[in-house]
């Protein structure tokens, strides 16, 4: 059980970050047992670890700020091993360089930088750039999968389930020309054509028409001027 001063220094702690958030670092209690933090770690841009996203856990003692805490990681990175505590200044594996004035972001401060870093140390692997790249992208996934990640970090879950729907195809946009539309066009043009040919084949004959109507034979000329006069003979030859 937690001492009575452990249980107020971290819940200053927690009122601290939430306040004040530190870049790259986000860390929450579990709401059934404040000695035991969730954290996830954003890799550093210009990193092997860039667009990764590292879950992990702190397991503070009872007796803390005054001895220091466990630390693992959860999720695969490729820089040290999961579900292993990992030796550092800051943790439980070296109790006589603890500092009680370090807190819950200086210990995720100096685990962060620890990471972008290759010394080796008990709980550390070696892999290649190309190994974290590929952990860096399946990195969020992972978390995902796990229910406790999921209820104490719904805006990475959100997050992941933004970048599923931005992963999917994007469906073809059907065409917004009427179904038929394409075949009766044709049929358009060609009834179109057809009634031009028709006016063409019109317009000729009327010409004959016209030039019938225009020239009248001398001989018919003479005889309606002979029959009729010729006052009377030009309305008929205007017919």
């Amino acid at each position: 059980m937690a001492e009575k001063a452990c249980v107020k220094r971290l819940q200053k702690e927690y009122r601290a970050l939430c306040k004040e958030p530190v870049s790259h670092i986000v860390a929450r209690p579990s709401p059934n047992d404040i000695l035991e933090w969730h954290y996830v770690l954003e890799g550093s841009d210009g990193t092997p670890f860039a667009g990764g996203y590292y879950y992990g856990k702190i397991k503070f003692p009872p007796e803390y700020p005054f001895k220091p805490p466990g630390i693992s990681m959860t999720t695969p990175n490729g820089r040290f091993m999961t579900q292993k505590k990992i030796c550092l200044s800051m943790s439980d594996f070296h109790p006589e360089s603890w500092n009680p004035m370090w807190s819950v972001s200086s210990i995720l401060t100096g685990l962060l930088s620890f990471m972008m870093d290759n010394s080796p140390t008990t709980g550390s692997v070696s892999t290649t750039v190309a190994e974290k790249e590929k952990l860096a992208k399946a990195s969020l996934a992972f978390n995902c999968k796990n229910p406790t990640f999921r209820k104490l970090f719904p805006e990475y879950v959100e997050k992941y389930e933004q970048q599923q729907l931005q992963s999917q195809p994007v469906p073809e946009q059907a065409s917004s020309m009427p179904a038929g539309a394409e075949t009766s066009r044709p049929l358009l043009e060609e009834h179109g054509n057809s009634t031009k040919d028709e006016v063409n084949r019109v317009k000729p004959l009327n010409d004959v028409k016209n030039q019938q109507r225009k020239s009248c034979p001398t001989w018919l000329l003479l005889l309606l001027v002979s029959i009729f006069g010729v006052v009377m003979a030009l309305p008929l030859l205007q017919l």
